[in-house]
Formats: C-alpha cells, sequence, structure tokens
C-alpha cells in the first residue's frame, strides 16, 4: 500500500472511531466504506460500533466480509450475540474461534447464564477450567449465578474454594452474588458468614442478605438486618423493602408489615411499586385478611397486574374464599388468560368447598382453551450433576432403584401416619389411581434418589420449580422424622426446612 494510502487508511479509521463514540453509525459506516483498505483494525472498529447500538445483524456482515480477524473480532461478536441473547449464535462463533481467552469464556458462560441456561454455564465453566483459563470477577459472577438457579451448592462452594485458594478479591458483586448463591442453595449459615467477612457492603449486599432470611423463614432475623442496616446509615431501597415484607408475610407480622409498607414513602423516600403492593396482598390473604386485600387492590394507584390478583387467589385457597376467588379469576383470564396456575388454584377451592361443577368447568375451560400445564419439576445436586425428575419419570438410569426406593418410602410412611390427600387430584379417576399420582410427584422422586445416594443423616436439599403441593409437604415431615433426615426443600414462593417431623414455615405458607 502507498504511503498515500495509508494515510487515508488511518484518516478514515480515525473518522469511524469518533463518529462511533458520537453514535453516529451511519457516518462512521459512510467512512468505513470510503477506506482504500480495511485491515483488522479497522473492521473492528466499525463491528463494535455496530454492537454498541445492538445491530448485531450489521456487525455479523461486516465479520463475515473480513478478509481476516484476530481475537478481538471473534471476542465482539461472541459479546454482541449474548448482549442480545442470541445464545445459538454467540456460541457458533465461540466454537469457531481458535484461542480463546478470559474474554471469550466469559461472554458465552455470561450468555448462558443470563438466559438460564444454567446447566450450560456450568459446563462451560468446567470446560475454561479444564483450559487452564484463570476467569476474572464477571465470569465467576456468572458462574456463581448458575448454581443459585440451578440449587447447585457443591459447584457454588467449589467456586467460593477456588476464589479463596487464588486470592481473588472479593468485590462487591461477587460477594454479593455468593450471599445470593448460598441463601438461594438452601445454606443460609454460609451466606451469613460471607455477609459478615466482607469488608465493605451496599444496599444490593444488605438486600440480598435480608430476602434470602426472609425467603428461609427467619422473618425476625430479617428485619433484625434491616434495622442493623439503618442505624449504619444504609439507606434502604425498593428491594430491600421487597425483602423487609416478604419477611413480615413468611411469620405472618401483619401489624409490623402494615408499618413498614407506610414507612417506605413517608420515612424513607421509596415509592411502593406494583411489587410491594403484591407482597402487602399476600401478607394480608394469608393471614386471612381476604377483604382487606381486596380492598388494598382496589385502593392501588395502578392498576393491579396478574402478580397481584394471582397473590389474592392463593389466600382464596388458604381461607376457603369461593366468591374472592373467582373475582380474582376474572381478572386473571384478562390479564393471564393462559397461566395454568390460576385454573388449579381455582379448581381447588373449588374442590375444598365440594362444588364438584366448579372443579368440571375448570377442566372443561382447560381443555377448550388448550391450555398448557407447566410440568413440575424437582432436582438434587449428586456427584456434580444436577439430577432433574419431573412427575412419574422413568428416565433416569437408576431409574428401577428410585421406584424401588419410593415404594419402600411410601410404606414407611403410612406406617408412622402419613395418608394421602388425594382430593388434591381432580382428575376424574379412581382414588388408587389418584394415589399412585401422588406418590410419583417430583419431589418424592428426587427425595428417593437423595436417599439411595447420600450417607444416612445427611441433609437433603431440593430445588421445585413450582410451589410444593400438600401432599408432598405433608411427606416430607414424615420422611425427616422417618428416615432421622433434614430436607431443604427451594420451592417457587420459599424456602421449607424439615426436620423431626416438622417444617420451619410451621405450616403457613
Amino acid at each position: 500500500m502507498s504511503g498515500f494510502a495509508a494515510a487515508d487508511l488511518f484518516v478514515r479509521t480515525a473518522l469511524v472511531e469518533m463518529y462511533a463514540k458520537v453514535g453516529r453509525v451511519d457516518l462512521a459506516r459512510a467512512a468505513f466504506d470510503e477506506a482504500p483498505q480495511r485491515d483488522v483494525f479497522l473492521c473492528n472498529v466499525m463491528l463494535a460500533a455496530y454492537v454498541a447500538r445492538s445491530e448485531v445483524a450489521e456487525a455479523r456482515k461486516v465479520f463475515d466480509g473480513m478478509p481476516a480477524r484476530d481475537l478481538v473480532s471473534w471476542n465482539t461478536m461472541i459479546h454482541g450475540y449474548a448482549m442480545r441473547g442470541e445464545v445459538g449464535m454467540a456460541r457458533e462463533i465461540f466454537d469457531g474461534t481458535e484461542d480463546r481467552d478470559a474474554f471469550s469464556w466469559s461472554s458465552m458462560i455470561s450468555a448462558y447464564a443470563k438466559s438460564r441456561r444454567s446447566k450450560e454455564a456450568l459446563d462451560l465453566w468446567r470446560e475454561m477450567r479444564a483450559a487452564g483459563i484463570m476467569p476474572d470477577c464477571i465470569t465467576l459472577v456468572s458462574v456463581v449465578s448458575a448454581c443459585s438457579d440451578l440449587g447447585a451448592l457443591v459447584t457454588g462452594a467449589e467456586v467460593h474454594n477456588f476464589v479463596e485458594s487464588s486470592r481473588i478479591e472479593l468485590d462487591l458483586k461477587l460477594g454479593t452474588a455468593l450471599i445470593d448463591m448460598y441463601a438461594k442453595c438452601g445454606d443460609i449459615e454460609s451466606s451469613q458468614k460471607v455477609f459478615d467477612r466482607m469488608p465493605v457492603k451496599d444496599v444490593q449486599t444488605w438486600s440480598t442478605m435480608i430476602i434470602g432470611l426472609a425467603n428461609h423463614g427467619l422473618g425476625h432475623e430479617s428485619l433484625s438486618l434491616f434495622s442493623k442496616m439503618i442505624s449504619e446509615g444504609m439507606k434502604p431501597n425498593g428491594v430491600t423493602f421487597v425483602g423487609v415484607l416478604i419477611a413480615c408475610t413468611h411469620v405472618g407480622l401483619v401489624t409490623e408489615g402494615k408499618k413498614y409498607f407506610r414507612s417506605m414513602n413517608q420515612v424513607h423516600g421509596v415509592e411502593p411499586t406494583v411489587e410491594h403492593y403484591g407482597c402487602m396482598v399476600d401478607l394480608l390473604g394469608r393471614s386471612g385478611h381476604v377483604e382487606e386485600a381486596r380492598h388494598l387492590i382496589r385502593s392501588m394507584p395502578f392498576e393491579p397486574d396478574a402478580i397481584i390478583w394471582r397473590a389474592l387467589l392463593g389466600a382464596c385457597r388458604i381461607h376457603k374464599n369461593v366468591d374472592i376467588a373467582e373475582e380474582a379469576m376474572v381478572r386473571l383470564r384478562v390479564l393471564d388468560p393462559l397461566g395454568d396456575g390460576h385454573y388449579v388454584l381455582l379448581s381447588n377451592i373449588y374442590a375444598q368447598a365440594n362444588s364438584w361443577e366448579g372443579v368440571a368447568e375448570m377442566r372443561k375451560t382447560i381443555r377448550r382453551d388448550n391450555i398448557q400445564r407447566i410440568p413440575g419439576r424437582s432436582s438434587i445436586e449428586w456427584e456434580d450433576k444436577i439430577h432433574e425428575f419431573v412427575c412419574g419419570d422413568r428416565l433416569h438410569p437408576r431409574s428401577k432403584e428410585i421406584y424401588g426406593m419410593l415404594e419402600e418410602m411410601m410404606d414407611r410412611l403410612k406406617q408412622a401416619g402419613y395418608k394421602p390427600m388425594t382430593s388434591l387430584v381432580l382428575q376424574d379417576i379412581d382414588e388408587q389411581s389418584k394415589e399412585r399420582s401422588l406418590v410419583e410427584h417430583s419431589e418424592k422422586l428426587a427425595i428417593a434418589f437423595g436417599l439411595i445416594t447420600t450417607p444416612a443423616g445427611s441433609t437433603i436439599r431440593i430445588t421445585k420449580n413450582l410451589r410444593t403441593c400438600e401432599d408432598c409437604h405433608s411427606a416430607m415431615k414424615f420422611i425427616s422424622l422417618a428416615y432421622d433426615r433434614k430436607l431443604i426443600v427451594r420451592d417457587r414462593n420459599r424456602f421449607h426446612h424439615f426436620s423431626e417431623g416438622l417444617c420451619s414455615c410451621n405450616d403457613y405458607w
């Protein structure tokens, strides 16, 4: 290339950079198109400009047209697809990258974690470690978040040990992620230890610990921590108050909950959102103040969403209020017409009231509107792997052993006084078939697997994607007594700690 051409290329590159920085990608592209030659650096500048504006399709055109690429080119495209949630395309570019660096791995692991493809995130993390690549804090936060999502306590603890043995600085984001991970994996004691050891804490750190304690049913401890947070001069935010109100909800502190709710705006300058109103509806409804919960919904300064009406519907199930349940269902059919959980809840309410016509109507609606039920999934971690089960699952390699343990388990529970709650099964089948249906719930399969794989006396930890049913809750209390095991079960709403025939929720969930 001549001296003039080289100078012109330099000028064009500078123009592309300048226009990209001020957001004029159209002018940057014009300067790019007029360049006498496109070297790797110039193309990378244009790639970055498009990715910064989330115009990944345009970036891909530049990428595909590059005569040569370097690691920056590949990483920019991985990052671009990852930021848009196009995980498959990000993985395609990642797999085509020959000399990956920490950024390549971090972007891909982060993409999986943000897309809730947590198992793939952890698989890639193991590949990264096998390749000898040293992770940065951003990567570790993504890995720890994936462990939180899956309830992968063993893997999460291994990551924590790696952080400590590698003397990686525990910054605010990583420390808070570890607090969240331990709490969501059922080890609230380790969560508290990480929190206590952090020399610097921000509002997110405090809020994460407050929510963790609340979700484990440690409402008084959660509120005590909130008081300490205030006394240390930390200003709470909306997330903090979600944790505070959850703490009140799980232990039935109605008066305290109302006080905290009023103080949000009046004392702390935090405007309540629909999420905070949802917490209050849940608090009032669970404690039997269903009419007051309905009045609160009607007085809200904005339109209630499906979550709020579902909270009211859940309260109606607990307190057998058919009239208000039907009112909530009218709203839910508009706001979330395909939400399977609403119909199941109302069916249960009708069944409790012996309104079998109502149950039949719900069944007919589900069939007519082709409402797809979300299958319950329960998972347990064993030997660095997450083992997942659905109701009636027979795909696990150790299925024969699992069902053998399941039969033995149910015999022991019945001898101890357990009675299957067949009224919960809304299918038109005989009692024996209903009982069999309950036996094969995903939680019971996961626990049976835990009993055959873990040492006697050790804790069994289960993660469930939906709210655990009353029958499984009852069975777990008997299992903890009959097998002298502690069970820690995380469902969609909270944690349940079962020990010696009792649950930490005191049957208030």
